[in-house]
């Protein structure tokens, strides 16, 4: 199944393009730039959105739903997000169609049918949200309302890509309100710690925390925390966002509070999210030249159990024992398939699960009852090996625990050898060409030299990290001073 996959090394492009529809993740639609997410494709995303709600529930928020629609005086009340997001809006003018008479079966728009006010399909929930919260918050006794939503959003994309930009994605977007600058802060750090939790101990991605520079910030944001990742072509990813609003919506929208003493002050806000944009960072940390590699902590099916046999009485054998060992599985929550399908032989089925990224498969022939052994096959590293029977439920659980650590180390080693720190612009050039990855530099702190920079490269400043230090510097551009180094990439 596998054979028809385009190389990395030859177009990566291609590859990770290729590979989003053979292994049955997504397709793309009849709407121009939106996509179908299949079956298997939706699963991965039910696991991540499955330990995400959890994550946002145990740290004290809340889910609900907003309109799908905003208002166009609505959405400009802020300005900054409202130009911001202008060129991606998608407009609703009216709201019946007619027969169209000089085309009969066809229809039109009724022009008696027109809004009285255009409706903009969200690009994000701030103004709509915003707008509700100014009824919910009266008092410090109201605060902090901490509030997420799952939702889709439209973003009239040009140029798309399955699951990395289309112009209808998922997502979840958090918005909170907080009676101090500081808590609101607090909020905007702790969410993005809870994505760089998820990233690394779920999709095993190592990622960077830092911030955005004041072009990169997030339209109507004072502070744009993000985490980044690099892919396995030298291209970083944002793979996640959280930002500390200020007051700019609560004044955009009068959500004020009465204090302690009874005294009106406006509410400090925060909004965070992260996309469907994280299957295409799944995709392209861990996927080889086979298929998709899953780690094991999303993985839909963890186990997948292939029976090779010649004859009923064979299959038969095989399969008592096979299902006894699947609800030993279970009992320890591992998710585990048997193909006992008799349509297709081994050999198919293995090249589809590997395509798949099932990070383990066990093989059981009539050898194997005799031996009371099993074959074992590590997708990740496509090693095989003899195991024994007794005992092979608690084994796997550890392999499965040794694959997750494994893929992780594997991307986090790759990421470090692929930050390099320059001197000057010759050097940031040769390693955007000849090497690729984050490049650290140091840069003088303008809107000026970061567009010259880009207009030069193609590469952007993906964040100033957190963890950082402060060394004095000249800007690789300009040679004017710099306090620290940030990072450059070429991204998606």
């Amino acid at each position: 199944m596998s054979k028809n996959l385009t190389k990395r090394a030859e177009d990566y492009s291609k590859w990770y393009n290729e590979l989003v529809v053979k292994a049955d993740l997504a397709e793309n639609s009849g709407v121009r730039g939106c996509m179908v997410i299949k079956p298997y494709g939706f699963a991965i995303w039910e696991k991540m959105q499955a330990e995400l709600d959890r994550m946002f529930k145990e740290t004290g928020h809340q889910n609900a739903y907003f309109p799908l629609f905003v208002p166009k005086s609505m959405f400009e009340a802020e300005e900054k997000n409202a130009e911001g997001f202008a060129k991606e809006c998608a407009i609703v003018t009216h709201y019946r169609l007619k027969n169209d008479e000089d085309n009969p079966g066809k229809l039109k728009v009724d022009e008696n049918a027109k809004l009285e006010e255009e409706l903009i399909v969200r690009p994000t929930s701030e103004a709509i949200i915003w707008s509700t919260y100014k009824g919910w918050v009266q008092s410090y006794r109201d605060l902090p309302l901490l509030i997420n939503q799952w939702a889709n959003v439209v973003r009239w994309e040009m140029r798309t890509r399955l699951f990395l930009r289309t112009a209808e994605f998922l997502w979840q977007e958090g918005h909170t309100a907080h009676a101090t600058k500081q808590e609101a802060i607090e909020e905007s750090e702790k969410m993005m710690n809870v994505y760089a939790d998820f990233a690394q101990n779920f999709m095993a991605i190592p990622v960077i925390k830092g911030l955005k520079t004041e072009t990169e910030r997030f339209a109507g944001a004072e502070e744009t925390y993000c985490i980044e990742a690099l892919m396995q072509d030298g291209k970083a990813l944002q793979a996640g966002t959280s930002h500390f609003l200020g007051q700019n919506f609560a004044k955009a929208f009068d959500v004020k509070f009465a204090n302690a003493e009874g005294k009106q002050e406006y509410v400090w806000g925060t909004s965070w999210g992260v996309s469907t944009r994280l299957m295409g960072a799944l995709v392209m940390t861990h996927s080889d030249d086979l298929g998709l590699v899953l780690p094991p902590n999303l993985a839909p099916i963890q186990v997948v159990i292939v029976p090779i046999f010649k004859t009923d009485e064979e299959f038969e054998r095989i399969s008592t024992v096979v299902i006894d060992l699947v609800a030993q599985f279970k009992k320890l929550n591992i998710s585990v398939k048997f193909d006992n399908r008799t349509t297709h032989k081994p050999g198919f089925k293995f090249a589809e699960w590997e395509l798949k990224g099932v990070p383990v498969r066990i093989a059981v022939g009539p050898k194997d009852l005799e031996q009371k052994t099993f074959e074992i096959a590590r997708r990740d590293t496509l090693t095989k090996e003899v195991v024994a029977q007794d005992g092979i439920v608690s084994y796997i659980s550890d392999l499965l625990e040794t694959i997750q650590s494994d893929l992780f180390n594997k991307a986090l080693n790759y990421r470090d050898t692929h930050i390099t720190e320059v001197q000057n612009f010759e050097e940031f050039k040769d390693v955007l060409e000849n090497k690729t990855g984050f490049v650290s530099a140091h840069w003088d702190g303008t809107a000026e030299t970061e567009e010259k920079i880009k207009e030069l490269t193609k590469a952007t400043i993906r964040c100033i990290p957190l963890d950082g230090r402060d060394e004095e510097g000249k800007c690789v551009l300009t040679g004017s001073k710099s306090e620290r180094r940030v990072l450059f990439a070429k991204a998606y």
